[in-house]
């Protein structure tokens, strides 16, 4: 199927509260081109540099996701247009894309990124780390930066139920969190192609989807 059939399949699988990012990363500008005329207009990416040249070469009205591991001193290269940063894994990190957002003038949408997996190659806070820095003044002083929510990858096992327990989980901490600490975390971010059907069972906001609308990744770009 095409770009766009396979964009409409997904998005009438859809709940109406989830919003789809497109990841196309390693993607030619062409295809993204094909799904952004289908009416696609959140893409989410992986690499700065090939982030950036996109941007450049894209319409503007797109809104760039940044799902990757971010490196600090790569941050202000994405600050001036950057939508939302989902995978925030540590304080530094957020500290630093306040600094850039500072200097733009700007407030920067940001996802906390939690580890819920049982693998060890997997990023983020744990849960008491983040309703620890949340309740602290550290949190408070961070004028620049916007945390919409959160974001985490399961573990890569085909045990759905696995699966399943461990986006429960994240939803239940922001439920728990945004009522404790009178927060508003209306963003969740989790489930790609091969999970989607059951993050959204678990209350996910936000599908990265990607093999599944562009077809098999391409590592040689």
């Amino acid at each position: 199927m095409s770009v766009k059939e396979n964009l409409i399949q997904i998005k009438n699988a859809l709940s109406s509260n989830v919003t789809l990012v497109a990841v196309s990363k390693t993607k030619p500008n062409e295809m993204i081109m094909e799904a952004y005329e289908a009416g696609q207009r959140d893409f989410g990416e992986n690499y700065v540099q090939e982030l950036v040249d996109k941007q450049q070469q894209l319409p503007k009205d797109i809104q760039w996701h940044f799902i990757g591991h971010l490196q600090s001193n790569k941050v202000k290269l994405i600050v001036p247009f950057v939508y939302l940063i989902h995978g925030v894994d540590s304080v530094k990190l957020l500290q630093e894309i306040n600094k850039q957002a500072q200097k733009n003038n700007k407030v920067i949408n940001c996802l906390l990124q939690l580890f819920i997996a049982r693998e060890e190659t997997k990023f983020g806070f744990s849960f008491e780390e983040c309703a620890n820095f949340l309740r602290s003044e550290l949190f408070s002083q961070l004028k620049n930066v916007k945390i919409l929510g959160f974001m985490a990858m399961a573990s890569n096992t085909d045990d759905e139920g696995q699966i399943r327990k461990e986006f429960r989980s994240l939803k239940e901490f922001s439920d728990k969190t945004s009522s404790i600490l009178q927060l508003n975390f209306s963003v969740l971010s989790y489930g790609m192609s091969n999970d989607y059907k059951i993050a959204m069972e678990e209350g996910s906001t936000m599908i990265r989807i990607g093999s599944s609308i562009f077809g098999a990744r391409n590592y040689t770009t």
